[in-house]
């Protein structure tokens, strides 16, 4: 019985890492997907209306998948890169990479 639930317990470790390191892979891809959108698009304090920051985002998109780093620090060319593209992966979730479509095809994606 005892090794029986140490068998169980180690598939049980693999399984997770299986599912963690998938979710990691597919974080990792879409954060370079957003990395690579961001080489042609503004600096990631560009404050030029009506796209801001290093993803060039609009007040609706930054409202919608951003809204508390809008609350907190205004629009995108203020906030830190981190959530920057952590609105992009939002944005990204919700709408494919629809949001930018020339540097989408520039990308690959």
């Amino acid at each position: 019985m005892r090794r029986v639930v140490t068998i169980l317990a180690a598939l049980s470790v693999a399984f997770t890492m299986v599912a963690s390191s998938s979710a990691q892979a597919k974080d990792d891809w879409i954060t370079n997907g957003l990395l690579c959108i961001h080489r042609y698009e503004g600096s990631w304090s560009d404050p030029n209306a009506p796209y801001y920051g290093g993803l060039q985002m609009d007040y609706n998109f930054m409202k919608a998948y951003g809204g508390a780093f809008l609350a907190r620090w205004g629009t995108a060319d203020h906030w830190p890169v981190w959530a920057q593209l952590q609105a992009g992966r939002n944005g990204y979730m919700a709408r494919g990479w629809s949001p930018w479509p020339n540097t989408r095809r520039y990308c690959g994606l």
